[in-house]
């Protein structure tokens, strides 16, 4: 599920108050304990603790920090040629929703670069699919970035969409980020 539209097409993420460019690198969650701290009540609308081991779990944080300022959960589909994400959004300081302030923009964009970096990673040409969280959003994702509505698949949703592997790419070439060989 994706709760946030993308706000800012930027290599990097700005700081919202002074206008800063802060250089971000990603980092590979594992460990279930580590993830506990990351739920409902700590303004993260779910527990990450709980999706399956065959979901991987990314951190978006700032370049050298453990300072995370947006998570992704990806499910590889082979089936479907494509990667899931199954769920993604910002930190709570930067979900403009909640809060009516955010620290960072470019962290949504920043999420969807690593989901079609790592469709490309495992052979699916950059080809994502991930259900929007109301109709308001799938529409964002169709008139900025040319998502497709794709409501089929089970359990069915109504605001399923697929981005292709162009309309992907142009994501992707936006953002700059550096992928750490570093877990949790």
């Amino acid at each position: 599920m994706i709760p946030f539209t993308i706000d800012d097409l930027t290599p990097c993420l700005r700081d919202t108050q002074t206008g800063d460019v802060l250089e971000t690198e990603v980092v590979r969650i594992r460990r279930k304990s580590f993830l506990t701290k990351f739920n409902e009540r700590t303004g993260w609308y779910i527990n990450w603790s709980k999706f399956p081991k065959d979901v991987e779990i990314f951190a978006l944080v700032l370049k050298g920090t453990m300072d995370i300022q947006g998570m992704i959960a990806l499910e590889r589909r082979a089936d479907a040629r494509a990667v899931h994400i199954r769920w993604a959004c910002t930190a709570p300081q930067n979900n403009i929703w909640e809060n009516g302030v955010q620290k960072y923009s470019g962290v949504g964009g920043h999420l969807f670069a690593i989901a079609g970096n790592k469709s490309v990673e495992y052979g699916f040409d950059g080809f994502v699919f991930a259900e929007a969280m109301n109709a308001e959003i799938l529409a964002h994702y169709q008139q900025s970035f040319g998502a497709e509505p794709f409501p089929f698949g089970e359990p069915p949703h109504p605001y399923r969409f697929i981005i292709n592997e162009a309309n992907m790419k142009r994501i992707r070439e936006a953002y700059d980020y550096e992928s750490t060989d570093e877990e949790i």
